[in-house]
């Protein structure tokens, strides 16, 4: 197969070609200014992304799996404690517990939606339980509201992980605002996305934001005098910058990807395919188009065969990884939506500059 003619299931270059100059022009300043590190581009994009949300704060920080641990941390949850969240996601959301020192808790996820039920969360609480991690996965909000009010009843805090989520809204509210914090990835394939690894957090929480602010650089105070132990986790300057010009774009990227999902239902709504359900009140931001076919596999291998690359997000949960197997705890009423959906699950390809025109080329495969 000819690379130039294959279809990816997603693509961070084609991402940004319709303002490739803006980028090459917001890099191009930053070299000009010589200041890599936490300049005037993060301030820029921190204060940006804080008003986008309608939040007060937003701290830039190396990584979506940083974002999640310094806000944990920052919250003072470490050994001993437990954070429900779920097995179907990137490996990102349990590892950052891993490496605030607690422990992950894994209970099942809706079968409509593939995110967490908020019905299965009281059965997972104990003693040492702190908090809840929702995560917002392929674009799909969560079901917030019974989970914020089990989480007020049981004293808990709620971080939303919002890193496949830029920009999709629960109710009229953006995801991220909803609980104690929101934590965010600008991994280059996100709908913003950064050139490299970046972050960020957004709160109301003007202790929160001081406190990650610290424990991002050694946990040094104004005067670079360590309060605390620390680390370094900075957003730099190049891909701060990249951000505020993606940032512009990123309803209308949004819009585009609810364009191409609309014309995947209208095609697709007589396959043999499981399609994606948006839920009541909600924006989708569509990060990933996620079907379902017992006849995965084949599925999989007829696409490739025009072409068209597929994914499986995510093939492997948390749990059944051999380096987290030991070190999670799963609820006693067990994951047996979570195991039944990985085996039937299939990414289809979904970015801005995707051509609708591609679905017919996909149709015949699609519709055996």
């Amino acid at each position: 197969m000819n690379h130039q003619n294959k279809i990816f299931c997603s693509n961070p270059q084609a991402q940004f070609s319709s303002y490739r100059e803006e980028i090459l022009e917001a890099i191009l300043k930053v070299c000009e200014k010589g200041t890599y590190i936490l300049g005037e581009e993060v301030e820029g994009f921190e204060s940006e992304f804080a008003t986008y949300h309608n939040t007060k704060f937003c701290i830039g920080v190396g990584s979506g799996t940083d974002a999640l641990t310094l806000t944990l941390k920052a919250f003072d949850i470490g050994a001993g404690d437990e954070v429900i969240t779920v097995s179907h996601t990137a490996l990102a959301t349990s590892a950052a517990v891993l490496l605030a020192g607690a422990t992950p808790v894994l209970i099942d996820i809706e079968e409509n939606y593939y995110t967490l039920d908020p019905y299965k969360i009281e059965a997972a609480i104990t003693s040492r339980t702190k908090a809840i991690i929702p995560v917002h996965l392929y674009g799909q909000p969560c079901d917030m509201d019974p989970i914020l009010e089990i989480a007020k009843k049981n004293n808990l805090l709620v971080i939303e992980d919002c890193s496949q989520a830029h920009g999709a809204t629960f109710k009229g509210r953006k995801v991220g605002t909803l609980g104690d914090a929101g934590c965010f990835s600008f991994y280059p394939t996100k709908n913003l996305g950064a050139l490299g690894d970046a972050g960020g957090i957004i709160t109301d929480n003007e202790h929160l934001q001081m406190r990650i602010k610290q424990i991002r650089q050694y946990g040094w105070n104004s005067k670079r005098i360590s309060q605390e132990p620390g680390c370094v986790s900075r957003l730099d300057e190049l891909q701060a910058a990249v951000l505020r010009v993606k940032l512009k774009h990123l309803d209308s990227n949004n819009a585009k990807r609810n364009s191409i999902a609309q014309e995947y239902e209208m095609k697709l709504n007589k396959s043999h395919l499981i399609l994606p359900k948006i839920r009541l009140e909600c924006e989708h931001a569509f990060h990933l188009y996620v079907v379902r076919s017992q006849k995965r596999e084949l599925l999989k291998y007829d696409l490739a065969e025009i072409g068209i690359e597929t994914g499986i997000h995510y093939a492997y949960p948390v749990h059944r990884h051999p380096g987290y197997c030991d070190k999670i705890r799963i609820s006693q009423e067990g994951l047996e939506r979570t195991e039944k959906i990985v085996q039937e699950i299939l990414t289809l390809p979904i970015y801005p500059e995707f051509e609708s025109d591609n679905i017919f080329k996909m149709n015949e495969v699609l519709h055996f």
